[in-house]
C-alpha cells in the first residue's frame, strides 16, 4: 500500500538524488529505493507519508530537467475495485461526495484516511473493477471549488489469486487438519482477522505531557500497558502543533480505567514538577452518535454522574464537528479520584449505547431479508466512525465486531451516505419486493433543508434510495409539521427514512440532548387492523415493548377507497423501522390467510361435484 512508483526520471538520476529530494521535502527518507532506467520504486513507512509524497512531488517537482511523476505502485492484477481520491476540500459535505461517487457505480465502502494534508483523502471500494475504472477516468481532475481531485488505484488484495496450499507428505497433516491457525505477533497471514470486541477509551491530553507519558525510551508507557494489560496508542504525530493529542486505550473496562488513572497521575506529577498551576481535567472523546444517550433526557444522566462523583462535566458543541472529527470532547473537572470515578460511569453509559446500537443493527438486518447494512452507508456528517476504535482522531479503525462496520454506522444520526446497495442484496432484488408507501411527518421549518438548493438534496436522496419522495402541500400556513410521502421497497424505505432522520439531526432541528423522534403513518387493510391491535391490545403492547416505538391504531377510522386505515408510529429511527417491519409482517400474514381462504373457496365446488 505504501510502495510508490516514481516515473519520468532522467537517466542521470541516482538513488542519492531521490533521497536528497525526499529530505528536502521533509518526507521520510525511504529505506528501500529500487532504481531502474527512467523510473524507481520507493517504499514509504506508512500511508500518510506515501500520500504526502504523491501530493507534494507528482507533476510539481523537476529533477535533472524532467518533471517527475509519483503514484502508488499497484500490480495490474491488483488494480481492481479500490481507488484513492485525494485533494478533496475538507468542507465538502459527505452527501455531495457520496452523490458524486454513486454516479459511476455501486459504492461498497468509503474510508477516510487520516493525513497531514490540508485536504481530505478517501479510499473507495466499488462493486466491480469496471466501475472503479470509470470512476478513475471521470473523477481525475474533477474540479470542486479550487481543488482538483487526484485519483489512483490502490491495492485490492481481494483481487489477488488464491494462494495454493502446499501439499503435505503422506501421513503428515495439512494445516487444515491442525485446527485453527495460531497467529504470530502480527496476527499471521493464515490467521483469521481478529475481531475487536473491546470498546476503547479515547482521551485528549495536553501535548506538553506526551513526553512524560511516553517516558525515556518509552519505559513509562510500557509500564502502563504492562500493569493494566492494555494497548495504549498515543497519536503524537497527529495534528502537528495542536495543543492536545488523542490517546486510544484498548482493554477491558477495568483495564481502560486503570490506564486512564495512571495517565492522569503521570500528568499530575509532571504538572507539579513543572509548577503548572492549572488543574488538569480529564477529557474523553466520544462519537457524537453516542453522546445524546450519555446526556440523557433533560441532562439527567450527566447530572447524576456529576452528583455521584463530585465533578463538573461539560461537552463540546455540535458546531465543533468537522469532516475530520466526528467526536465530541467530554471534559471532567474535579480531583483525580473524582475524575476517575466519573470516567467509569461515563464509559459505562457510552458502552451501553454502543452495544444497543450493535444489537439494533443485527436485529434490523434480520427484519429485511437480503438487506445489506454494510452497503447502506449509514453514518454521520462528520467522519463516520463508531467508535474510533483505533488509530488517530478521525482515522478509520481496522477491525470491528462481527456484523458491524464502524465506518458505516453512526446512531442515532442515521444520515445515510449515498452508497448504493451492493450485489450481495441481489436476492432481495430478485424477489421484486412490493412498493410500500410511508407518510413521515417532519417539522415545517425543516422542509427547506430536506429539499436543498434548487431541489438538489431531495433529488439526490430519491436517486440514492431508489424511492419516490414527495412533500405534501401544507393544509394551512400555520401547520407545525409537513408530511413527506415516501414510496419504495423496504430497502428504499430504510435508506430514505434514515437519511431524513439524519438530516434533521445534522441541521440542528433537534438539540444535542434530544434523540430524533418522528411520527410515521402507514396504511394497513382494515381487515388487518384488528390483528395489529390484538386481543385486548396485546399485540400492539408487545409491539411497543419490542420496538420502543409508540404504536397507535386510531379507533373509529373510516376505511378509504382501498379499504385501508392508518397506523401511527412514533419513535427514533430504528424503533420506527422495527415497528414498520413487524406491522408489515402482520399484514403479509393476513393477506396469505385470505389468499388460502379464497383458493379453498374456489376449489371446494369442484370437489363437491
Amino acid at each position: 500500500m505504501n510502495k510508490l512508483y516514481v516515473g519520468n526520471l532522467s537517466p542521470s538520476v541516482t538513488v542519492e538524488d531521490l533521497k536528497q529530494l525526499f529530505g528536502e521535502r521533509k518526507l521520510p527518507v525511504a529505506d528501500q529505493v529500487l532504481l531502474k532506467s527512467g523510473y524507481a520504486f520507493v517504499d514509504f513507512p506508512d500511508q500518510n507519508s506515501a500520500i504526502k509524497a504523491i501530493e507534494t512531488l507528482s507533476g510539481k517537482v523537476e529533477l535533472h530537467g524532467k518533471v517527475i511523476e509519483v503514484d502508488y505502485s499497484v500490480p495490474k492484477k491488483l488494480r481492481s475495485r479500490k481507488i484513492q481520491i485525494r485533494n478533496i476540500p475538507p468542507h465538502l459535505q459527505w452527501e455531495v461526495l457520496d452523490g458524486l461517487l454513486a454516479q459511476y457505480g455501486t459504492v461498497e465502502n468509503v474510508e477516510q484516511v487520516n493525513t497531514d494534508t490540508e485536504t481530505a483523502v478517501v479510499n473507495v471500494t466499488y462493486a466491480t473493477k469496471e466501475e472503479a475504472k470509470v470512476a478513475i477516468e471521470k473523477l481525475t481532475g474533477h474540479q470542486f471549488d479550487d481543488c482538483s481531485f487526484n485519483v489512483s488505484y490502490i491495492m485490492d488484495m481481494d483481487a489477488a489469486p488464491p494462494v495454493q496450499t502446499p501439499r503435505t507428505r503422506r501421513g503428515g497433516r495439512s494445516s487444515r487438519d491442525q485446527g485453527a491457525s495460531q497467529p504470530g505477533p502480527s496476527g499471521g497471514l493464515g490467521a483469521p482477522r481478529p475481531r475487536q470486541q473491546d470498546f476503547p477509551l479515547r482521551m485528549l491530553v495536553p501535548t506538553q505531557f506526551v513526553g512524560a507519558i511516553i517516558g525515556k525510551e518509552g519505559l513509562t508507557i510500557k509500564n502502563v500497558t504492562k500493569q493494566t494489560q492494555s494497548k495504549v496508542d498515543i497519536h503524537r504525530k497527529e495534528n502537528a502543533g495542536a495543543a492536545e493529542k488523542p490517546i486510544t486505550i484498548h482493554s477491558t473496562p477495568e483495564g481502560c480505567s486503570s490506564a486512564c488513572r495512571m495517565i492522569l497521575d503521570i500528568m499530575q506529577k509532571e504538572a507539579n514538577e513543572t509548577k503548572t498551576t492549572e488543574d488538569i481535567p480529564l477529557k474523553i472523546l466520544a462519537h457524537n452518535s453516542l453522546v445524546g444517550r450519555l446526556i440523557g433526557k433533560e441532562g439527567r444522566n450527566l447530572k447524576k454522574i456529576e452528583e455521584e462523583t463530585g465533578t463538573k462535566i461539560t461537552i463540546s458543541s455540535l458546531q465543533d464537528l468537522t469532516i475530520y472529527n466526528p467526536e465530541r470532547t467530554i471534559t471532567v473537572k474535579g480531583s483525580l479520584e473524582a475524575c476517575c470515578k466519573a470516567e467509569v460511569e461515563i464509559m459505562k453509559k457510552l458502552r451501553e449505547a454502543y452495544e444497543n446500537d450493535i444489537a439494533a443493527i443485527n436485529q434490523q438486518a434480520n427484519l429485511i431479508p437480503g438487506l445489506n447494512l454494510n452497503a447502506l452507508g449509514i453514518f454521520s456528517s462528520g467522519l463516520p466512525v463508531l467508535p474510533p476504535a483505533a488509530g488517530p482522531r478521525g482515522a478509520v479503525p481496522p477491525v470491528a465486531p462481527a456484523g458491524y462496520n464502524p465506518f458505516l454506522v453512526s446512531m442515532p444520526f442515521f444520515s445515510l451516505s449515498l452508497h448504493a446497495v451492493s450485489s450481495s442484496s441481489a436476492a432481495l432484488q430478485q424477489q421484486a419486493p412490493e412498493q410500500e408507501v410511508v407518510y413521515l411527518f417532519i417539522p415545517t421549518q425543516a422542509v427547506g433543508a430536506l429539499i436543498g438548493k434548487k431541489g438538489q438534496h431531495i433529488k439526490q436522496l430519491a436517486h440514492f434510495a431508489g424511492a419516490s419522495i414527495k412533500i405534501a402541500p401544507a393544509e394551512n400556513p400555520d401547520v407545525t409539521e409537513r408530511m413527506v410521502i415516501i414510496t419504495g421497497t423496504p430497502e428504499a424505505q430504510f435508506k430514505a427514512q434514515g437519511r431524513i432522520f439524519g438530516k434533521l439531526k445534522e441541521e440542528n432541528f433537534f438539540s444535542a440532548k434530544e434523540e430524533v423522534k418522528l411520527e410515521t403513518h402507514i396504511k394497513v387493510p382494515s381487515t388487518a387492523a384488528g390483528r395489529v391491535i390484538g386481543k385486548g391490545g396485546k399485540t400492539v403492547n408487545e409491539l411497543q415493548n419490542l420496538t420502543s416505538a409508540e404504536v397507535i391504531v386510531p379507533r373509529d377510522q373510516t376505511p378509504d377507497e382501498n379499504d385501508e386505515v392508518f397506523v401511527k408510529i412514533s419513535g427514533h429511527f430504528f424503533a420506527s423501522q422495527t415497528a414498520q417491519r413487524k406491522i408489515r409482517e402482520i399484514i403479509q400474514q393476513v393477506k396469505q390467510q385470505e389468499q388460502k381462504h379464497q383458493q379453498g373457496a374456489a376449489v371446494s365446488p369442484h370437489h363437491s361435484k
